[in-house]
């Protein structure tokens, strides 16, 4: 007996969507929630001659997939072309020369606190419950709280613009079914399955579980230890990102030995684990699911575009605007998708956390994608 309409919004609504994989009915539950704007959906049932006689878009998406889900074929191949032909207009909206040349000025990539997405909660811990002095917090207003909410504003504007452009390449490749409307967790289909695209960096996590499990001490702690040795002095009470970089820079200018080595022997380890991930990519897809902070928690298809600049692991952000660079690599993975066996993207994993409270095992289909920048090598 075939799912109805319910049962597809349920595993929808509920972040369990395992079901949809390779299932014609929740694909095309997934298709016309994709094309489910107003204007959207009147273009596709004008387009081949279907009939609604509901006003509500949310009731309009219910019975467009009573219409369609008898034949399935048929609705599959409609939805399809039609899908083809809105992408081509959408992508024709974007005027990406405009939007990199916008995403080079950005010249420092600093959120101007440790908080990234949770500035409100800074805020309001950092200047209103710890503070009872108006006069205090009226100084920081044009200094600490403004270059805390410039930096927030600046990153998450160039997150947002190089997360489309990245979407861009991604949807203009022939492979690519893109969902049209925006579709909490999927934003394309990959041979008949859901992904999500998630953008990120080498994990920081990841990077000192690794040397745990190698017998190595965290990166910061070695750090601090060479650095005791060469006699740099340094504040605790700095924050972590803050005294790393302090600490290399420091080493960097000594240059000695002892330090530069230390420096060599952090990077190396990197460069080791890059071509570790490449052989193994789930072992960092099971990490990012894994490490997810509750209030972004999901158990979607996900495709992780990891970029690395080796030259600068630092500025590694800058990669997200280098059109030049991604393009050819992304074409290059999805020119070769096909080739792919699916059970090589089985992963199951379990939710970070105390198992008697997260006991669930998910289960999802998972790929990664790793973009360097190489060394910068100087022709003589």
């Amino acid at each position: 007996m075939p799912n109805n309409f319910e049962f597809w919004k349920k595993q929808h609504d509920s972040d369990l969507l395992e079901k949809f994989n390779n299932s014609q009915e929740g694909l095309l539950w997934l298709k016309i929630k994709s094309i489910t704007r107003k204007s959207i959906i009147t273009d596709f049932t004008e387009k081949y001659g279907y009939t609604l006689n509901e006003t509500a878009i949310g009731k309009q998406f219910k019975e467009l997939y009573k219409i369609l889900s008898p034949n399935l074929d048929k609705s599959h191949t409609e939805l399809d072309k039609f899908i083809f032909s809105k992408n081509i207009e959408q992508l024709d909206e974007l005027d990406t020369e405009y939007l990199v040349n916008e995403l080079y000025k950005l010249k420092h990539f600093d959120w101007g606190g440790d908080y990234q997405n949770a500035l409100d909660k800074y805020l309001v811990k950092r200047y209103v419950k710890e503070n009872q002095s108006y006069d205090w917090l009226k100084s920081k207003i044009d200094t600490d709280i403004h270059q805390a909410v410039q930096g927030y504003v600046l990153c998450s504007w160039y997150n947002h613009w190089s997360s489309i452009l990245i979407e861009h390449i991604f949807k203009s490749h022939k492979i690519i079914l893109p969902t049209i409307g925006q579709i909490k967790n999927v934003d394309f289909f990959l041979n008949g399955i859901p992904f999500d695209l998630k953008v990120t960096y080498l994990p920081t996590n990841f990077i000192k579980t690794q040397r745990k499990n190698a017998g190595l001490k965290p990166e910061l702690t070695f750090l601090k230890q060479r650095a005791r040795e060469l006699n740099i002095q340094f504040d605790n009470k700095e924050s972590d990102s803050n005294l790393y970089y302090q600490l290399t820079e420091k080493m960097k200018d000594k240059g000695n030995n002892l330090g530069l080595n230390t420096l060599k022997e952090i990077k190396d380890f990197r460069l080791d684990l890059i071509k570790k991930i490449k052989t193994n990519p789930l072992l960092i897809a099971k990490n990012l699911y894994e490490e997810q902070g509750e209030m972004r928690f999901g158990a979607e298809n996900r495709i992780f575009l990891i970029l690395i600049d080796k030259s600068d692991f630092d500025n590694s952000w800058k990669l997200k605007r280098n059109i030049e660079l991604l393009k050819p690599k992304i074409y290059d993975y999805l020119d070769s998708f096909s080739k792919k066996k699916i059970d090589d993207f089985k992963l199951n994993f379990y939710k970070k956390g105390n198992p008697s409270q997260f006991p669930k095992e998910y289960k999802v289909l998972t790929d990664v994608l790793v973009i360097e920048k190489e060394l910068l090598k100087f022709k003589k």
